[in-house]
């Protein structure tokens, strides 16, 4: 696992953090979404970039 794999399962990990966050003070749906497609984005790239 490489410095910019280990970065991106993070910040998708922070994202995921945020989304909960989001729900519980009943933020809009359309920023939840946005919001979870970029951990989504950020965590798939990470584990396509690490090298087993």
């Amino acid at each position: 696992m490489n410095g910019l794999s280990t970065v991106l399962i993070v910040v998708g990990l922070f994202f995921v953090g945020g989304i909960i966050s989001f729900v519980k003070q009943k933020m809009p749906t359309s920023l939840i979404t946005l919001m979870s497609l970029g951990a989504a984005l950020c965590i798939v790239t990470g584990l396509l970039q690490m090298e087993v």
